[in-house]
């Protein structure tokens, strides 16, 4: 299988990448940092295609893609893993744009030319790295939250897109992880899972070709939770 991840340098996205690797299946990996591309390519070589690039960076990201492709000669799966979140319980603007340029306008670049080559294509897997922090807004961190939840409605959309689509084969996966021991988990939180378990369920979750995939499983019990959670409740969260 021959495989694009979006934001693949750390975190979830290096676990993947490197789980795949090992599979034995091709893998591109995109990211800012050229040395840590390199270092990731060096751990197997000949299974990467490292391609430095900033997600914010959109008007690359279709020659990004047909990279790929040119390498691989098709792409199978596109996993788009980039994004940040940071604490803003001030609602500093600059933090806030940084965070809607690279999880919103970025992010939304990824998706868009990524179904629309499987659409030409007429098939193939877009999956995206949302969380469950969709679900819900967070005073502490508003901006992501609501990034996410963008991310959600639009993977939502995508989905039913595919749905009613005849002559293409193309599925639709969102990825929703609670807690994951990454940077973007900051301080003490419950049930966080490392990013290697994180990864081979959503591994699994991939290869079963779910809509909606909550990462790790437990963290479903808390979506169900929150979508039935009164507003008084709400707000202590």
């Amino acid at each position: 299988m021959n495989i694009l991840i979006f934001g693949a340098t750390s975190g979830i996205g290096q676990a993947l990448a490197k789980q795949y690797a090992n599979q034995g299946h091709r893998v591109a990996i995109t990211g800012r940092r050229q040395e840590k591309l390199d270092e990731i390519s060096a751990q197997l070589p000949g299974s990467y295609l490292p391609i430095r690039h900033d997600i914010r960076n959109t008007e690359q990201t279709d020659s990004v893609i047909m990279q790929a492709h040119q390498t691989f000669g098709s792409i199978d799966l596109i996993i788009v893993n980039a994004g940040i979140g940071k604490f803003n319980l001030e609602l500093d603007w600059p933090v806030c744009e940084s965070v809607i340029k690279t999880n919103v306008i970025g992010v939304t670049k990824a998706l868009t030319a990524g179904y629309n080559y499987f659409r030409q294509q007429h098939q193939g897997h877009l999956v995206n790295i949302s969380s469950v922090a969709s679900l819900l807004g967070g005073a502490a961190n508003p901006t992501y939250n609501a990034s996410k939840a963008y991310q959600a409605n639009f993977m939502e959309a995508l989905w039913i897109k595919a749905s009613k689509s005849k002559k293409n084969k193309i599925s639709v996966t969102d990825i929703r992880p609670g807690f994951v021991d990454t940077k973007l988990a900051q301080g003490e939180t419950f049930w966080k899972a490392d990013v290697e378990t994180a990864a081979r369920q959503i591994i699994k979750a991939i290869q079963k070709k779910k809509k909606i995939a909550y990462i790790t499983k437990r963290w479903a019990l808390v979506a169900w939770a929150i979508k039935r959670m009164p507003k008084f409740v709400l707000k202590k969260i």
